[in-house]
This record gives C-alpha cells, structure tokens and sequence, in this order.
C-alpha cells in the first residue's frame, strides 16, 4: 500500500549538502522503478539458493547506487562519500530492510576493505561490484564470535605458505555468500594467535564450500550461510591492508557498517510511521477518525521526534567520516542503537494501530494487506547485527564513562 511521506513535510534538510539531497532523489526514483514493485515478494518468499534478488539488485546497480562511496573513475567521487551512502541504505529500506542490509554488506564493508587492497585488486574487482555484475561478501562472525570480535577468538586460520597463504575455518551469517563471488575475510594468523589478517577470498577456488541458506525469522531477501574454508589457497597480492593489521580493516568497515545500518533503522521507522499515520487519518472509531485520539496523538509526535534524532545521528556520524574523523565515536555506536530501536518500537506502534489488519499476513477475503508484519519480522534483526545494541551502548559508556571503569 502506498501512503504519503510525512518525511517530505516535517523533516527540513537544512544543512544537508546539496550532493546529498540530490543522491537521495536519485535513489528514491531507482528504488522505486527497481525495488517497491517486488519488495513484497522478496520479503515473504523462503530462502533458496534461488531466491537472491538479482534484479533488484542490479536494477538499483544500474542506475549508479552502488558507486556512490567510490572515487573516480569508479564512481562519481562525492565530496561526502559515506553521507551519500547511508541516505541511499534509508531509502532502500525504507522498501526493503533486507535489501538494505544486500546494500550495507555490498556498498559499505566491502568497500572499506577494499581501500586497501592493491591498484591491480581494485581495477579488477570495483567495476564489477559497481556495476551489479558480481555480489560480494564479508566475514568476520563464526559461531563461537560474533560482537565479542578479536583475534584469539577467531578459529578461521591463515598459515603462510610459497607465494601466499592456506586457509582453514567457518563463517557463519555471511550475507551474500550463496551467490558471492569474492568475500573479504578477517582469518586469525597461524603464527601469532594475536594477530589477524583481512583476505580476499575468490569463493570458486578449491576448497571453499557454501553451506545451504539460513532460515530466519525475518530478512529473508538478505540471504546468508555459512562458509566453509579448507585448505584454500590464498595469493598474497589477495591480503587487505597488512598481515598482521586485519583487525583494524575490518574495526573500520564494522562502524561504517553500524551507521548504515543505523540508517537503515530509519528508513524502515519513517515507513511504519507514514503507515500509521495513513491509519489514523482514514479509521474511524466511535464516530470520529482514530487520529482524533490523544493517545496516538502524543504517541506519533513523540516517534516523530525520535525518528529526526536518529536521522540526524547518523547523518552526523557519516559527515564526520567523510571529514577526517576515523572513528565518529561516539556518534556511529548511538546512530546504530537509536535508529535501530526506533525501527522495532515504531513499527509496533503501527501494528497497535491497525489491530488486526497490522498483524495479519493479508485478509483473505478482500486481499487486504499491510506489510507490517513483514517489517516486525524484519526490523528486529537490525538491533543484533552489525554488533549487537547492548554493544553499541557499552561503546557509548565507555567513551561516556572512561575505559579505565567501564573495561
């Protein structure tokens, strides 16, 4: 169901740059040639080796979104690279929080570790990921460290060998990797269980095994499994960065991640909101439309409030990333934990709102449906990946508090 954007009224870009505001106009008419008219099936459809979103995918693909964080001559070399990003991740999501999250993994990480891949690496590879020809991953989680991420934890292990490294391990929660053709990989360094090195993995080569996709609750455009590494050869002009360096390439894709996400949070809370307050403009109750009711009336201004805090977090977040700061703590871990619980507690609100008709899958009778359902499933996941919000706030605290107390 299409509803008006309350975004459109009551959110004044006042400082945004004018680059920026251009982006989001561009992604928003891509996304809606590309993506709304199958967001609905993408949402509901199971998990398939089959099931990936390639048209999507390359439709918002061609019509530049994917080469907005890049320079020239692989993209159009934005002065605020990263702003740009995450407003495109709001509006992809603003459809589909599963393919914002293809987006985050696709336009976000891996990008950030391929900053410091060699010149050949990025002549090859960038123009197949810009142009949608190739999907692409990134792995750090396994099954025994997920937000708790450092070296000694890692079990993926790299050992040096004649002209490059043989990699042994499991992934797991890899988005992207049932069609992906390259992921970059944090590994542990055989040598020296304190160090850890950043790989790029060509996922055909001998040795590298998909495992079957993962049934979840929600994302399911977003589809993941585990990757299984044995013995697989890695060339050494394949290394991101420095062996050794791999955990602080992949620390900077994670908080460029967070903000993202984070942005993704608003997109899908600026959805249920424009849904919820479609509702209580057109129901009505006791004789007079639900809006009427001081309730929701206080309710929606108070999400409405909250939801331009988040916007403005994490655009905040980006802007210092695209000016120097390398970290943007804390803003990146508030971004990520704000804008994400926002998107759960607004679209509960919503669901509230429509009763029955926001908890149903459709009315079968007369076809009705709302797809808050698909975004309740959806949106719960954005407070655990991409480092858990206990986390994230923890992150806050620390900064907040000093380390020497907090750990």
């Amino acid at each position: 169901m299409s509803v008006a954007r309350t975004q459109d009224r009551m959110s004044h870009d006042v400082w945004l740059p004018e680059e920026t505001r251009k982006v989001r106009t561009q992604v928003r008419n891509a996304v809606a040639r590309h993506l709304a008219p199958v967001a609905r099936e993408i949402g509901e459809r199971e998990e398939s080796r089959d099931s990936f979103a390639w048209p999507a995918f390359r439709g918002l693909a061609s019509e530049g979104v994917f080469a907005l964080p890049f320079e020239k001559p692989y993209g159009p070399g934005l002065e605020f690279p990263m702003l740009a990003t995450c407003t495109a991740a709001e509006e992809i999501a603003y459809e589909s929080s599963s393919i914002a999250g293809v987006y985050d993994g696709q336009c976000i990480l891996v990008p950030q570790t391929l900053t410091v891949a060699t010149p050949e690496v990025r002549a090859q590879l960038i123009p197949e990921l810009v142009s949608g020809e190739t999907a692409f991953a990134f792995a750090t989680t396994e099954p025994a460290t997920s937000s708790d991420l450092t070296a000694e934890r890692l079990g993926t292990v790299a050992i040096e060998a004649d002209g490059g490294w043989i990699v042994n391990g499991r992934k797991r929660w890899i988005t992207n990797s049932v069609v992906a053709g390259w992921v970059s990989m944090l590994v542990r360094d055989g040598h020296d269980g304190n160090r850890a090195t950043m790989l790029l993995i060509d996922l055909t080569a001998p040795g590298v095994r998909i495992g079957e996709p993962d049934l979840k609750m929600g994302h399911r455009g977003q589809i993941t499994a585990d990757i299984v590494l044995e013995d697989v050869f890695v060339p050494r002009t394949h290394v991101l960065g420095e062996p050794g360096r791999g955990m602080g390439v992949a620390l900077s894709a994670l908080v460029r991640g967070r903000i993202g996400i984070g942005a993704a949070g608003v997109g899908v809370a600026q959805a249920a909101l424009d849904l919820a307050v479609h509702r209580l403009q057109t129901r009505e109750v006791f004789g007079k439309p639900l809006g009427a009711m001081q309730h929701w009336q206080f309710t929606l201004a108070q999400r409405a409030t909250e939801l331009e805090c988040a916007r403005s977090l994490y655009q905040k977040a980006a802007y210092l990333l695209d000016t120097g700061d390398a970290t943007a703590e804390p803003e990146a871990a508030m971004a990520k934990a704000y804008g994400t619980k926002l998107a759960v507690d607004m679209v509960r609100d919503a669901i509230q709102i429509h009763g029955a008709l926001g908890f149903a899958r459709k009315v079968s009778e007369s076809g009705e449906s709302v797809r808050l359902e698909e975004m309740y499933r959806d949106s719960k996941i954005l407070e655990i990946f991409e480092g858990a919000n206990e986390l994230q706030q923890w992150i806050v605290a620390r900064r907040l508090i000093g380390r020497d107390i907090t750990g």
